[in-house]
């Protein structure tokens, strides 16, 4: 069925000045487009290899729609307002742009078993998407998360 991998620039998107560009791009396989029932199904191996290494890429990694710059969703934008109000530093930070590589925006649905995209790992855990940052923010829990994993720019002294 996979006959022929081509490899994609699966790479992350640019950030905005309070986030710095990635350290390095990741491969990405494509193939043919698998209807999205079906496809949730066939996750490759070099799909999850894939998400997993962009995964580890750094300790906070959005998947998300558009760049942090001009994100091409609400949900996208929020979540990029919320991180930079938390005040996560950017050399501990990374996107990707789901609208770039149809293979990534299913897989990583299929990786995390949640439907919807922004989504959120820190430190290779999945956290949640747009409405889990937005209650964990609100909430407090997001502050404390962040500052516990070590992933905040630290404070002048």
């Amino acid at each position: 069925m996979f006959s022929r991998a081509i490899a994609s620039a699966f790479r992350p998107v640019s950030r905005p000045t309070f986030l710095r560009p990635v350290r390095s791009a990741i491969q990405f396989p494509s193939g043919p487009s698998i209807p999205s029932a079906l496809h949730a199904r066939l996750l490759s191996n070099e799909t999850r290899t894939a998400i997993d290494k962009a995964v580890a890429s750094a300790p906070v990694v959005l998947f998300m729609k558009g760049t942090p710059e001009t994100p091409q969703c609400g949900f996208s934008r929020a979540s990029i307002q919320i991180l930079g109000l938390q005040g996560v530093d950017p050399k501990k930070f990374v996107a990707f742009n789901v609208l770039e590589d149809a293979e990534l925006r299913q897989g990583v649905k299929e990786y995390s078993e949640w439907p919807t995209i922004p989504q959120l790992y820190l430190e290779k855990e999945f956290i949640g998407g747009c409405d889990i940052l937005m209650s964990m923010h609100q909430n407090g829990e997001l502050a404390k998360l962040l500052e516990t994993k070590g992933v905040l720019v630290a404070a002048d002294e």
